[in-house]
């Protein structure tokens, strides 16, 4: 008992360190501030720094081999190469988000951002390493209550309240969606374990169950379309990313995607699990996710075109990414009408395009919102894309780079994001059934429509005149994320290889 005990905790050492950290960071900071409310000169930027030391740490242990134990397969924990991935990816994000909150926050509130930001990551971790719907269930809402706490510290007036507070009540009601899809999932299947729960889909004549597994299904979806800015479930985003702070508006423009895409691939398991010889869980959430791609895509796209407001564009462009997330993941979890190889590359082509495309979406993203976030001062805020004008003149670097991020969302090389969108359409289209290429139409033409808007930003900062000449000041702490950004995309595109392949196994 004692060995699998210290192979689980062995399995799970770089989220306790973060935790430990969060804890820790709670637990010293109210000591460091004043009676007058005040805090010694410095200490929000050794906060920045105990954080990177932390997500070091982490990824140090990451790389060291746990011991290796007999696996029953009813553990609550995984250790496979969707966790080696996503914990890749949430190191990489916190060290961008770090960078981008350095300076965001008042002194007296650094420790508690820092420490929902761990919160967050760790959180996003165990939602890869959930082998079990409890733990699962845990592990989302450990990204989501400190995302709460870290909307109303990043921004404390009445437009930061209201945005932390619609979050809020709607986040409320999709975990009680996702809760309640769960019981009727342990119903159908008697057990929270995903493994045994899959194997009794997978193996069981259900006669009755296929209304309960409808429902327990389009719960979940619906509560982690949420998460992940799905349409209809998507109106909550433009008000809140304009109203919060922008280290608040880049969190939530990729990690709760990262928790929603991972739990539902962690859910929906194996591509085709037949439950009876008509039915397959994974094959009726298709059609669902099908109709919910087409629709994410086109709304986003569309809404962005009518924006003036730069953070309530990328809030419908981050509803747009979603869409193209999605085009992967109802690749990868529906069954090709074609012969057995095909078959095979056709279920294994979806996973790793969704995953592949997730982590180079986050790398474009984060750089674009930390580079607002270092050009935007109180004096001069940027908001509007007419804050944008002249930006090549009075900040030539930032507009640099700033073109190239906007590149890659827009999926034009040489960036990561056009390989992205590639591989998406790719699976779509090679896929075999008539719903592939109606998504890789439908990418397509949403890609041609994101592009106008992006190029539009990059047309203001190099066509039009500056408003004010002088040269506009940065936040080096948030540049350096721009530029980590910026070259992670442009590395990402000519050296793809060693991502597709570990991907690949992932899908495998």
């Amino acid at each position: 008992m004692f060995q699998h005990l210290t192979s689980a905790i062995s399995q799970v050492l770089p989220e306790v360190v973060l935790l430990a950290t969060a804890c820790v960071n709670l637990a010293v900071g109210p000591f460091l501030i004043g009676d007058d409310g005040t805090v010694p000169k410095g200490l929000k930027h050794r906060w920045g720094v105990w954080s990177l030391i932390a997500l070091a740490i982490a990824a140090w242990l990451q790389c060291v081999p746990a011991p290796v134990v007999e696996a029953t397969g009813l553990a609550p924990f995984l250790s496979d190469s969707l966790v080696s991935f996503v914990r890749l990816v949430t190191t990489v994000t916190g060290i961008v988000l770090v960078l981008i909150n350095w300076n965001q926050t008042e002194d007296r509130d650094s420790a508690e951002s820092h420490a929902c930001l761990l919160f967050i990551l760790a959180g996003a971790n165990l939602i890869a390493l959930a082998n079990d719907l409890v733990v699962l269930f845990l592990a989302l809402e450990l990204v989501s209550i400190p995302t709460y706490l870290f909307l109303y510290v990043a921004r404390r007036d009445r437009s930061g309240q209201e945005a932390t507070l619609k979050y809020f009540l709607l986040s409320v009601f999709s975990s009680a969606l996702v809760l309640y899809g769960f019981s009727f999932l342990y119903g159908v299947a008697g057990t929270t374990n995903l493994t045994a729960l899959h194997q009794v889909l997978k193996n069981h004549e259900l006669n009755t169950m296929p209304a309960m597994l409808l429902v327990s299904i389009v719960t979940i979806v619906a509560g982690l379309a949420f998460r992940i800015t799905a349409v209809p479930f998507h109106f909550y985003a433009p008000d809140v990313f304009q109203g919060t702070a922008n280290s608040a508006a880049a969190l939530l423009s990729f990690v709760p995607k990262v928790a929603g895409f991972i739990a539902l691939v962690r859910i929906l398991g194996e591509p085709r699990i037949t439950v009876a010889s008509h039915w397959s869980l994974a094959e009726k959430s298709s059609d669902m996710l099908f109709l919910l791609a087409i629709a994410t895509m086109f709304v986003g796209n569309l809404l962005a075109l009518l924006q003036k407001n730069v953070r309530r564009l990328l809030a419908y462009s981050s509803i747009a990414h979603a869409g193209y997330m999605l085009v992967g993941l109802s690749v990868a979890v529906s069954a090709p009408q074609i012969n057995d190889d095909a078959t095979s590359a056709g279920s294994i082509g979806g996973l790793p395009a969704l995953l592949f495309y997730l982590g180079v979406y986050g790398v474009t993203t984060l750089g674009v919102f930390a580079l607002i976030a270092s050009l935007s001062r109180p004096e001069r805020p940027l908001e509007t894309s007419e804050d944008l004008a002249g930006l090549s003149k009075t900040h030539p670097a930032g507009a640099f780079l700033a073109a190239v991020l906007l590149f890659g969302l827009t999926g034009l090389p040489p960036t990561a994001g056009f390989l992205g969108k590639l591989t998406l359409f790719l699976s779509a289209w090679n896929h075999g059934t008539d719903l592939g290429r109606r998504l890789a139409i439908c990418l397509a033409i949403n890609a041609a429509i994101a592009a106008w808007y992006y190029l539009r930003l990059i047309g203001v900062m190099y066509l039009q005149p500056s408003r004010d000449d002088t040269r506009r000041t940065t936040g080096v702490p948030a540049f350096v994320g721009v530029s980590l950004c910026a070259v992670a995309s442009i590395a990402l595109f000519f050296a793809p290889d060693w991502l597709w392949q570990a991907l690949q196994r992932v899908g495998g």
